[in-house]
């Protein structure tokens, strides 16, 4: 006797964490778990059986490259093939009649995996060894299929790319967990963007060729986007040079391609044009090809954010695009969740379903944060409203798994996606010999902090109540407090020193080396808690030398925070920061520190300084995109993080700096991204209670970098305002901006 479960969370509750499909990503569309049968060892040695075209290929490497011993007496033997092979042919009415499905049974002498194409089988192949992991095998039926045909991620950060052997890493971590797209789109590729009329040096061309090898062994389409939109010419001559390139990429061996966009202004953002050029390279190389996938645009208004309907740019894509070409979306706004009501308004002015560029977890606009938690906050019912869902990742592409273990469960299975369980199985499958640890250090690694998109995670929900119960001086709250911070300390010594992921810990190393800072920090604050109001009397003299060298103690961990966030040397290269625990543990630290140090003043009559964190410099704006932008101080340099994205800066529109203290200034430069562009801003700061105007140039007429007239050291003011004053709107990017003071 068999009985469906639909999801895993009622098949966990039925069987117990143990049972071995629970264990399978992504989670299954139907499965039947045979009662009474015990989970028996899994195969040291299989037979396999299957039609002669199928002893080859990709689907027959990955049965080959399985622990199993390929032995053809072996006891269990492993029936395998597509739709139509003869070998399965009884099966034929158990295959689910759907793109990349397959149906898979196992009992304790065979395993049968029937795909409706080899894109199925191959999956199904995936679940078998899922099956097997712990080395049982448990006996069942699965049947299943994606309910997204495209899933996977697109390389589309900007940062330092990924290294060739980590982009190989990836495609095989998709392979094991059912995405079947990766799209080629790093920002600081030259090839790709500022360069894309070149065809690749030899030894960069040998490297793509590779990696479409490896992504066609893992079941992957590999994508090669272009992103001519920067300087493009709506010339024939332009548009022969594109294809060209195309094929130049075609001739290595990709099959799948996309053109993007995104973050670009003037010629290059006209729809028409951009649905026109699409549309020739449809007809005349993707059509013409007959091997080719469908076309990717990512458009200029990829966000309802940005969408101008008075202009109509996304209906004139909607309009004239070829209906074969997928249009690429990233939701509400540049980083936001996706719903129903998003895929209803973007299909309606497509007039397609949209290809979803997920700006998760990628932390390319919060750089001194790593992302470790789950993936959440999508709607489960849009599966038929979404032709594609892509992830866009951090450059750290080992800690991306994390995340991307959840993309590759949601996309398949929408309505059974259990994000808080899926989390638990990811750190689990990262690091299997260590995941205890990794769990714990990535409870403090999940929300991103304030930042210019407004985008925040849920992160120590699981302190919160004693965070709350030891600022109101709850002894055995604080404890435990103070046993959240060892299991922290404890965690980063166990995964500085774990061997076996070394990529991983080599990404995590700066926030590895600040969560033992943190730790110890908390450690000496909640000690602090605990004598600072000890009354004077004789009996108590050593404990108030206790609690002042708990002080300096926690004064110095402070500095050895603020000194590794700014120390360069131990960073990775685009890294502005080092920060974790920022949600509720560290200001809860911080709190506690100041409560614990005005009692003790009060007590003992000390004047001790209370402050804990802050910083001395606000910002505000009326420029949306840059309203919450960050400030960092690192030393003597001011710097605001960087924005992204095109800045729409309207005319009269003003960036507002204000310091607790009046500041000597000795430099200034920022980069809007554009060249001559100084003339259309106005700079001024706040001296003496009144706004004087500083000069504004570039040095040469290609030199973006806007500097400061020689007025400007010297200078003492206590705030300074950047105001267009063209009168009319003006796009920029905001790359840096930086201030020296004495």
């Amino acid at each position: 006797m068999n009985r469906k479960i639909l999801a895993l969370g009622l098949m966990m509750a039925a069987f117990g964490a143990t049972a071995q499909v629970s264990l399978v990503n992504p989670v299954p569309q139907e499965v039947a778990i045979t009662e009474g049968a015990a989970l028996a060892d899994a195969p040291q040695q299989w037979a396999l059986n299957a039609d002669a075209k199928r002893l080859g290929g990709y689907v027959y490497d990955a049965l080959k490259s399985a622990s199993p011993e390929i032995v053809d007496q072996a006891p269990f033997k492993v029936t395998f093939g597509v739709r139509g092979d003869k070998k399965i042919a009884k099966y034929k009415k158990n295959i689910p009649a759907k793109p990349e499905g397959y149906f898979l049974k196992v009992t304790d002498k065979e395993a049968v995996i029937a795909g409706n194409d080899e894109k199925g089988l191959f999956y199904g192949v995936q679940t078998l060894l899922g099956l097997m992991q712990n080395g049982k095998l448990e006996a069942c039926t699965i049947t299943d299929w994606p309910d997204v045909p495209f899933r996977g991620t697109v390389e589309g950060f900007y940062g330092t790319p990924w290294s060739h052997e980590a982009r190989k890493s990836q495609l095989e971590f998709y392979g094991r967990n059912k995405m079947n797209v990766y799209i080629y789109g790093p920002k600081d590729d030259p090839w790709h963007r500022d360069k894309w009329r070149e065809p690749y040096p030899e030894v960069e061309a040998n490297r793509i060729g590779e990696l479409v090898d490896v992504a066609k062994k893992n079941g992957v389409n590999f994508y090669w986007a272009i992103h001519p939109g920067v300087d493009i010419k709506w010339n024939d001559e332009d548009r022969d040079k594109l294809m060209a390139k195309l094929e130049v990429m075609y001739q290595l061996g990709v099959r799948s391609f996309a053109v993007f966009f995104d973050d670009i202004w003037g010629e290059g953002a006209q729809a028409d044009k951009q649905a026109a050029l699409l549309n020739y390279i449809d007809d005349n190389f993707v059509q013409a090809k007959k091997d080719v996938a469908p076309l990717i645009l990512c458009p200029t208004e990829y966000n309802k954010g940005w969408a101008n309907e008075e202009k109509g740019y996304l209906r004139t894509l909607g309009k004239n695009l070829n209906k074969g070409i997928e249009v690429m979306w990233t939701g509400n706004s540049v980083v936001a969740c996706i719903d129903k009501p998003t895929m209803e308004w973007i299909n309606e002015r497509i007039q397609r379903k949209g290809y979803i560029w997920l700006n998760f977890p990628v932390n390319d606009f919060v750089r001194d944060h790593i992302l470790m938690g789950p993936a959440y906050g999508n709607g489960l019912d849009i599966a038929a409203d979404v032709s594609g869902f892509v992830s866009n990742p951090m450059e750290y592409a080992e800690t991306s798994k994390i995340s991307l273990y959840g993309i590759a469960d949601y996309c398949w299975n929408m309505e059974a996606y259990d994000y808080k369980a899926n989390w638990e199985k990811s750190i689990k499958s990262i690091l299997p010999a260590n995941s205890q640890a990794l769990r714990v250090f990535a409870l403090y690694n999940k929300d991103l902090g304030p930042n210019g998109h407004g985008f925040r995670r849920e992160e120590g929900e699981e302190l919160q109540d004693n965070a709350a119960k030891a600022l109101n001086g709850d002894q055995f709250a604080i404890a435990m407090l103070n046993v959240a911070c060892c299991e922290l300390e404890t965690a980063c010594d166990i995964l500085l020193n774990d061997n076996t992921n070394p990529q991983l810990v080599h990404e995590l190393r700066p926030w590895l080396l600040q969560g033992k800072n943190l730790a110890e920090y908390g450690k000496a604050v909640c000690t602090m808690s605990m004598f600072a109001g000890i009354k004077d009397n004789r009996s108590a003299t050593s404990q108030f030398l206790v609690f002042e060298n708990l002080y300096k103690q926690a004064r110095s961990l402070q500095k050895q925070m603020f000194d590794l966030e700014n120390n360069k040397a131990m960073r990775h290269p685009y890294q502005i920061g080092t920060k974790l625990g920022t949600k509720v543990l560290l200001p809860t630290l911080n709190k506690l520190f100041a409560k614990a140090t005005e009692t003790y003043n009060t007590v003992q009559g000390k004047n001790l300084d209370t402050t804990a964190e802050y910083n001395p410099y606000k910002l505000t704006s009326t420029v949306a995109q840059l309203a919450l932008l960050p400030v960092k101080l690192n030393g003597d340099v001011v710097e605001i993080t960087p924005a992204l994205e095109v800045i729409n800066w309207q005319a009269g529109g003003e960036l507002l700096l204000e310091s607790e203290k009046p500041v000597t200034f000795q430099g200034m430069d920022f980069n809007f991204g554009v060249n001559n562009v100084a003339k259309h801003f106005t700079l001024e700061l706040f001296v003496d209670g009144a706004w004087k105007e500083v000069s504004l140039l570039h040095y040469n007429e290609t030199d973006p970098v806007i500097h400061t007239g020689n007025e400007l050291g010297g200078m003492t003011a206590t705030k300074l305002r950047i105001t267009n004053k063209s009168g009319e709107e003006q796009k920029v990017y905001f790359k840096s901006f930086k201030f020296v003071r004495r």
